[in-house]
């Protein structure tokens, strides 16, 4: 499961970060303001990072997950109700992640919109 959504989530990632570098590009207040020397400080808070972060974060659940339920298919372990629980949590946080992705590029795409 997470090994191809989390390809097409790096996919839209890529995506999303190469059209705000585009959108920043294209601003006309940021090019007069790096025209006329104003300086580019580096952000401390990066939006592609923060997205790389939760889908690992996802990521990592998911492969929890699915060694606990491995291991009480072996025999493993006895412990049933915390896989099935581990197994509801990281499909829980995946759905979320996905929320989160259409929520972006949902605002992406009205910003697109906008006339400049």
């Amino acid at each position: 499961m997470s090994n191809g959504f989390s390809s097409l989530i790096q996919a839209d990632l890529a995506s999303l970060t190469n059209a705000a570098h585009n959108l920043a590009n294209s601003s006309p207040t940021i090019a007069a303001a790096n025209q006329f020397g104003a300086q580019d400080a580096q952000p401390t808070f990066s939006f592609a990072q923060s997205m790389q972060s939760a889908i690992n974060q996802v990521n990592t659940q998911d492969v929890e997950a699915g060694q606990k339920m491995a291991d009480v298919d072996a025999g493993k372990s006895d412990d049933l109700v915390g896989a099935m629980l581990s197994s509801q949590e990281a499909g829980l946080s995946f759905s979320m992640l996905m929320q989160v992705r259409n929520k972006v590029m949902g605002g992406l795409d009205e910003l697109i919109k906008l006339p400049l």
